[in-house]
């Protein structure tokens, strides 16, 4: 048997004698190894260790990021502005830290020319080198050409915020004032009266 809150190991003890030291302590008895020979028990309190495990895992689970697929469906024949609208959206998609599924869905003849569907999906990951790789190449699953794309940066939007907000409280703001005129943070300016 085993006191947490000493540290101390009391050695082999009856139940009995485990149970009266439990309630002299105002501790619980817990079991913690009951296949050895005899069962190992711990004089613990087992409603904080109950919490402590709880927030820990709620600390763990605050540290692991989560993330989204969201698909956007687009066909071969698509005119420039929808292009334009549904990039903007895949886009602010890939910011917010979520991977794109983008589907190109063909529809009678066009599964002949793949080509233009392939053209799409290389575009659009051209234009969005700068947020985004490729994580699946284009490929063709019945009569959709899928591609998937993963964010560069694994960044939650959550914590750029609180990153902004610690760089303007470690920035403090000074100020210089001079006749009619107030310069902030520049402590070289020069007075123009002087």
């Amino acid at each position: 048997m085993f006191d947490d809150t000493t540290g101390e190991q009391l050695g082999i003890v009856s139940i009995d004698k485990a149970r009266e030291l439990a309630t002299q302590r105002e501790l619980d008895l817990v079991e913690v190894a009951p296949q050895a020979q005899p069962p190992v028990c711990r004089l613990m309190d087992y409603g904080r260790y109950k919490f402590e495990a709880l927030k820990k895992e709620k600390e763990s689970r605050r540290e692991h990021n989560t993330i989204n697929v969201k698909e956007m469906k687009l066909r071969p024949k698509i005119s420039e502005h929808d292009f334009q609208t549904k990039f903007g959206s895949v886009r602010n998609f890939l910011r917010e830290g979520d991977k794109v599924k983008l589907t190109i869905m063909f529809r009678g003849r066009e599964m002949v020319h793949q080509e233009y569907g392939r053209r799409l999906l290389d575009r659009m990951a051209d234009e969005l080198k700068e947020v985004a790789i490729i994580e699946r190449n284009p490929l063709v699953e019945g009569r959709n050409m899928i591609m998937i794309l993963s964010p560069l940066a694994k960044k939650h939007p959550r914590s750029e915020q609180r990153e902004g907000d610690r760089q303007t409280r470690e920035q403090p703001a000074t100020a210089q004032v001079s006749g009619n005129e107030t310069t902030q943070g520049n402590e070289d300016a020069k007075d123009p009266n002087a």
